[in-house]
């Protein structure tokens, strides 16, 4: 069974195998407010209410940084999963706030590695997205274009263009630049982690 916490329109759904068993959970004020979810559950993804030691696989992709107690969240990830079991979970780095009022952290690679330890869960797989010039052009655009989209009249009719010139002369240079540059890892614009569940120690039958 895989259960996706934060499904929004269940897209995950259509990249799962036919015969896997699916379970979307969505939180009711941002699933209905900004993404017209869809789910089987509402809940709060910090009290799942799933059966201790009951999933396969965990979906949890650009959630926690939504969580106002993002640990809680994945210790309850750990909870709900089998022993062997995997959790997939993204969150955005470089990225403007969002979703408001409920975007509430970013992470480094060391604060997720410290919550998933603590958790006890093992750290398997984790990347890191967008070459660090890319990341720093995707931020510059985004201001850009958010200075412009706030403006109301005359003045926001005037920036429009100069915007649209600004971001494809920003994408395509950082685009070039990422291309020719080394990357530098402290700069992206998210992480990526695969985590397992470890197995629980086999019992040794007493002998005596």
């Amino acid at each position: 069974m895989i259960l996706d916490v934060g499904a929004a329109d269940r897209w995950i759904a259509a990249h799962l195998p036919e015969t896997a068993s699916y379970v979307a959970l969505d939180y009711p004020a941002t699933g209905n407010e900004f993404y017209n979810a869809r789910p089987d559950i509402f809940a709060d993804a910090c009290h799942l209410p799933v059966a201790d030691a009951c999933i396969d696989g965990v979906v949890c992709l650009e959630v926690i940084e939504h969580v106002p107690d993002p640990a809680l969240a994945v210790k309850e990830i750990a909870r709900v999963l089998k022993p062997g079991g995997r959790a997939w979970i993204s969150m955005p780095f470089l990225y403007p706030v969002h979703n408001e009022p409920f975007d509430f952290q970013r992470y480094t690679e060391f604060g997720l590695r410290r919550d998933m330890a603590r958790a006890k869960l093992e750290v398997t797989d984790l990347h890191r997205s967008g070459h660090a010039i890319r990341a720093a052009g995707l931020v510059m655009c985004l201001a850009i274009a958010g200075g412009v989209d706030t403006r109301r009249g005359a003045l926001k009719l005037i920036l429009l263009p100069v915007a649209l010139i600004a971001i494809f002369t920003t994408n395509v240079t950082t685009w070039l630049l990422s291309l020719a540059w080394p990357n530098w890892d402290n700069i992206c614009t998210g992480h990526h982690l695969e985590v397992r569940k470890p197995c629980e120690p086999a019992v040794t039958p007493d002998r005596t």
